[in-house]
């Protein structure tokens, strides 16, 4: 309840950000910049990472429970499904099973890639999930037809990037192999532009750039998402301020160690205890306000 003095002040609205892991932080950095009024609650369903190694079946079976239970505690204003294979499987069903609550979702920035690209190559560097997926090459054929473009797939990034946010430091050599099927050159070109289809991909941004064999563009969809999310809930409201940090639950509520509490706190969020959940079990979360909302 709100003190006496703070009633006539407007509520933000919650936006919830769901990732399998902790990839859903590159988009709600975007996120904060445009709407730092918002509440945030964000899920990791790490009990399920990496969503690479479940059937298309069982993911959305998988996605639909976890998020019944998060919507249902969290009573989120709108969803960002920040994770490309979830976005791609299983947001017909979402949208369906919740018509009241916008859900944004995650779609490989093929198009300006290609609207951008110079040189007519790009390269688009995802999950081998997301690269087999005919929602990929679709997307190709209707937005870079004109442009020669190389699709790659990775096993290890993502984990390297929840690597790091553990605190752990991550070996070049790793980095520059996984992306070094991304850069080609034919003809006198080379590869001017590549499409970052994983969440988890930004988060390792400055070793992406510094360990390229020559420059290049790394289009990062977060912002799209981030003006999306802007759109659909419209202007805030002019005294609305945010409840404080926002809350992280883990599926499978392991407590973060202690440099991933840190970097949680930097970015604003403060780790909520969850039960240990398996596949198909209904998850609960709770203890969403937890004090101020630090820096981000």
């Amino acid at each position: 309840m709100f003190p006496e003095n703070e009633m006539h002040i407007a509520r933000a609205p919650c936006a919830l950000v769901f990732d399998s892991g902790l990839g859903g932080l590159s988009v709600l950095a975007e996120i904060d910049k445009l709407r730092p009024d918002l509440d945030i609650a964000y899920v990791a369903d790490d009990a399920a990472f990496p969503y690479g190694r479940l059937g298309d079946a069982e993911l959305i079976a998988r996605v639909e429970t976890v998020m019944a239970s998060a919507i249902a505690d969290f009573r989120p204003k709108i969803v960002v499904v920040a994770c490309s294979t979830a976005s791609t499987l299983a947001l017909p069903r979402l949208r369906e099973g919740h018509p009241e609550i916008p859900f944004v979702g995650v779609v490989p920035a093929v198009k300006p890639a290609a609207q951008a690209s110079r040189s007519r190559l790009i390269s688009v560097l995802a999950t081998r999930g997301t690269v087999a997926r005919g929602y990929t090459h679709a997307l190709v054929r209707e937005h870079a037809d004109d442009c020669e473009v190389t699709l790659v797939g990775s096993s290890g990034l993502a984990p390297i990037a929840e690597r790091l946010m553990r605190g752990e430091t991550p070996g070049e050599a790793d980095i520059a192999r996984e992306i070094a099927p991304c850069f080609v050159t034919k003809d006198g070109r080379r590869t001017d532009h590549v499409v970052l289809a994983c969440t988890h991909f930004p988060l390792l941004m400055d070793f992406l750039t510094r360990l390229s064999p020559w420059p290049a563009a790394f289009v990062d969809p977060a912002p799209a998402i981030a003006r999306r999310v802007d759109s659909l809930l419209g202007p805030a409201a002019p005294d609305a301020r945010p409840r404080g940090l926002g809350a992280i639950a883990f599926t499978s509520g392991t407590p973060p160690p202690p440099d991933l509490q840190k970097a949680l706190l930097q970015r604003g969020l403060a780790f909520t205890p969850a039960p240990a959940a398996g596949l198909g079990e209904r998850l609960s979360f709770s203890g969403v306000g937890v004090g101020p909302r630090g820096a981000r």
